[in-house]
Formats: structure tokens, sequence, C-alpha cells
């Protein structure tokens, strides 16, 4: 099982490469099937992040992270289900 150190050096490299999509290897389980979701108050800089492997359903969940030039968020004024839309009940790393 895959740290909380070397899931948030996953989410670095895939943060750093946006807004292209990474092709990085899931820390905990290997496969490249790694994705990030943004969400924020509409026109703010900072939000929040889910960063999970879909193959294993681990990952980890940043707050106030700065999202990045030419990323879209998700907005936070959305009802629940809308704004969760494609981001399963994945186990968090901690």
């Amino acid at each position: 099982m895959a740290t909380f150190d070397e899931w948030l050096t996953a989410y670095d490299v895939v943060y750093l490469a946006l807004p292209s999509t990474s092709d990085l290897a899931c820390p905990n389980c290997g496969h490249r099937t790694l994705r990030i979701v943004f969400t924020a108050r509409p026109g703010a800089e900072n939000g929040y992040v889910s960063f999970w492997c879909d193959t294993c359903l681990e990952g980890i969940y940043v707050s106030r992270a700065p999202i990045p030039v030419g990323v879209t968020a998700r907005s936070a004024d959305e009802p629940t289900e809308e704004r969760n839309r494609g981001i399963p009940d994945y186990r968090l790393v901690t």
C-alpha cells in the first residue's frame, strides 16, 4: 500500500503536467489510471482536489490547492450530486 507521501509525490507530478494529462503510474497499484478533479467557488484561484486511481480506488484529497491555468474546476456552488459526478467513493490514504 502506497503511503500518503508517495501519493503527494504522484500528485505533484500530475499537477505539474496540467492542463495536459499525465501517464504516471499509480503509486499503489502501478496502473496508469490516475484522475484529478478540482472543485472551487466560481472565480476562485484555489480549490479542493480529489486525486485517485480508477483501478485500485485509492487516493488523496488536497485542500487549498492552486488551480492551474487552463484547468476548469467544478463549481462548489453546484449540488453535491453534480459536482461529485464521476468521482468514485475511493479510499482516502492518510
